[in-house]
C-alpha cells in the first residue's frame, strides 16, 4: 500500500485547491487568515492549495462559506481528466497576486469596469519594438 509521501497529487484535488488558492488571492486573504476561519494550520491551507492534502467535504463546504462562493467553484472547469490550469499556476506569481489584490480593492464598480476595459485595450493594443 502506497504511503501519503508516495502518491502523487489527484489532478481533481490540485483543480480544487487552485481554485481555493484563486478565491483566497481575489479575497485579500493570506493563508494564515483562512486557515484561522477553517480551523487549521497555515500549512493545511499550503497543502490544500497545492493538492498535496486532500479537503474533507465537511472542510470544504466550510471554506466556501469563508470564500463566499457555494461549494461548486470548487469544480468549475474540472472534468476527469483535469490538470492545473495555466491561469491557475499564473496565480502563484506575486505580481499577479497583487494586481488581483488591487483590482478587487477598488470598491467602485465604475472603476472597477473602467480597469478592466483599460487591461483588455492594453492586452489588444499591438506591440511596438523601439529601434
Amino acid at each position: 500500500m502506497a504511503t501519503q509521501k508516495d502518491r502523487t497529487a489527484n489532478a481533481i484535488d490540485v483543480h480544487v485547491g487552485s481554485r481555493l488558492r484563486l478565491r483566497r488571492i481575489e479575497l485579500g486573504l493570506s493563508q494564515g487568515a483562512l486557515a484561522n476561519q477553517l480551523g487549521v494550520s497555515f500549512q493545511a491551507v499550503q497543502k490544500y492549495e497545492t493538492g498535496d492534502i486532500r479537503i474533507s467535504a465537511s472542510r470544504l463546504y466550510a471554506a466556501a462559506q469563508a470564500l463566499k462562493v457555494p461549494p461548486s467553484f470548487f469544480f468549475d472547469g474540472a472534468d476527469e481528466g483535469a490538470q492545473p490550469s495555466e491561469l491557475a499556476e499564473q496565480f502563484d506569481r506575486r505580481d499577479v497576486a497583487a494586481l488581483l489584490r488591487g483590482y478587487y480593492g477598488i470598491r467602485n464598480p465604475r472603476l472597477q469596469a473602467d480597469v478592466r476595459r483599460l487591461i483588455t485595450t492594453l492586452a489588444d493594443a499591438p506591440c511596438k519594438e523601439s529601434a
